[in-house]
């Protein structure tokens, strides 16, 4: 049991930085899926609207995507949105805080994320991977501090409230973590790990059903 926590925290803390090699290796090529997929993935572009209708798209089509597979295709999408920040310098920086982290420099990623706040501080997906980097150091108010300006900017934000949840999870506040996870699976219905973490925290919350 402790192991397969440690497993779904541990995924918590890296699905903000999942995607960030291939969607700015090339954003905009279409997801490798076929069929229902590919096509509902790539309708919002193919549409030549606004960012923010291309995300209101996808997040409908996230909700209703029959299989975990057909999911990731959309979420891809989203990420690739996400992490459009209009600046060459922000997209390098991004890129060498991604490395950082997966050579567990995390004080070197936090630099590299300060500088890209300080540079673009409208960018959220700055402000969420700078949590993500403060969870990973287990500074947790610090985590909760950049999470709350992710939250505010983009309440859709699934892998920001998945990071919420488990952080009030271990801090012993349950029912927030019960919350913050509902609140992502609304969202993203295919997450994966969430129906059993919901599941878990619903009979310690609020008991067993008759």
């Amino acid at each position: 049991m402790k192991g397969r926590r440690n497993r779904f925290v541990l995924a918590c803390a890296m699905l903000a930085f999942a995607s960030v090699g291939t969607a700015y290796a090339d954003d905009s090529a279409p997801p490798r899926s076929k069929g229902w997929a590919h096509s509902t993935a790539t309708a919002a572009s193919d549409r030549g609207s606004s960012p923010a209708h291309d995300l209101d798209f996808l997040f409908g089509a996230l909700k209703a995507a029959p299989d975990q597979e057909s999911a990731k295709a959309i979420e891809n999408r989203i990420w690739a949105l996400w992490l459009a920040s209009g600046s060459d310098t922000v997209d390098l920086l991004m890129r060498r805080a991604k490395t950082a982290v997966e050579k567990e420099k995390l004080d070197v990623a936090l630099r590299l994320l300060d500088a890209v706040i300080e540079i673009r501080p409208q960018f959220t997906e700055a402000w969420n991977r700078r949590a993500t980097v403060f969870f990973l150091k287990k500074d947790y108010g610090s985590a909760l501090s950049d999470l709350r300006q992710v939250l505010r900017r983009e309440p859709r934000h699934f892998a920001a409230l998945a990071g919420l949840g488990t952080i009030m999870q271990d801090i012993g506040d349950e029912k927030n973590a019960l919350e913050a996870f509902r609140r992502a699976a609304e969202l993203y219905p295919q997450l994966n790990g969430m129906p059993d973490k919901i599941r878990s925290l619903t009979e310690k919350v609020e008991g067993q059903p008759i």
